[in-house]
């Protein structure tokens, strides 16, 4: 790999760095608010590198990324300040952090911009090695992107409105029928989108171990977040015969396959 590219990933970390750290004013944001914005402020960051050479495809891809980024991150945090039942939901069931040392949350501030950059690392490696044009694995790549981002602000939308008329109860209404965690089904698609947008323009070894860590991180970061989803509702909903129907025939997260629980997955816990 290149210098340049070397000089290009450590630019993005530290981006992702600098705006990931609001984490360390409550350490669940590294992962949430925090991410939002180090997807956003690595969207900015492609434009500033590749700014001599600019076309549609960099442009296009960069506003995405700077567009989902802020969606996310602006989401997460309204409905942690505005939402009262997601406060008292929360203070139960994530911890504050307090007790967490200051070099733990070090820790974890690093693997998570780490982590960010990865992910992103298809849509610079594409660009940066010089395939900078509009070509059908780029259509087909940003198609599942925006639908990735439309499932997930769907979800989001409709998850909102469930709870609203119905704080209590489990959702499983509108998109919630298909997968029980529709939202991160469409992160998942987001990802696999961009990764497809990269996936012809890899040059040696090293880019596609970078590519494929990333996008291995975020698909078990997201059934990750299925696990716990899951413990928390069967600990809420156990007894309720209506969600014991729900959750033997809607898959937890992927359309028509038979995978109705992963709590039994122990390797999931972070």
């Amino acid at each position: 790999m290149t210098s340049i590219m070397i000089n290009y990933l450590l630019i993005l970390f530290a981006v992702a760095m600098l705006c990931s750290i609001i984490g360390f004013y409550k350490y669940v944001y590294f992962i949430s608010v925090g991410y939002g914005l180090a997807i956003s402020g690595q969207g900015i960051a492609l434009l500033v590198l590749l700014r001599h050479e600019l076309t549609p495809a960099i442009i296009i891809t960069s506003v995405i990324l700077i567009l989902y980024g802020f969606r996310l991150g602006g989401y997460l945090l309204i409905r942690e300040i505005k939402s009262k039942s997601y406060q008292t939901h929360m203070k139960t069931e994530i911890k504050d952090g307090s007790s967490m040392g200051f070099f733990v949350k070090c820790m974890l501030w690093i693997f998570c911009a780490l982590l960010y950059v990865l992910m992103i690392s298809p849509a610079l490696f594409r660009f940066a090695n010089g395939n900078t044009h509009i070509t059908a694995s780029y259509v087909i790549g940003t198609l599942i992107t925006i639908a990735g981002i439309i499932l997930e602000s769907a979800s989001d939308i409709s998850k909102s409105r469930q709870k609203k008329l119905n704080p209590k109860r489990f959702c499983s209404e509108g998109l919630f029928k298909i997968v029980r965690c529709p939202n991160y089904l469409g992160e998942l698609l987001i990802w696999t989108g961009l990764f497809v947008i990269g996936i012809t323009s890899f040059a040696g070894l090293a880019q596609w171990i970078i590519a494929i860590l990333g996008y291995l991180g975020i698909v078990f970061v997201m059934f990750s977040g299925a696990r716990r989803l899951e413990v928390r509702q069967n600990k809420n909903y156990g007894s309720d015969p209506e969600y014991q129907e729900y959750v033997k025939t809607v898959p937890i997260m992927i359309p028509f396959v038979p995978l109705y629980s992963v709590e039994k997955y122990k390797f999931l816990v972070l």
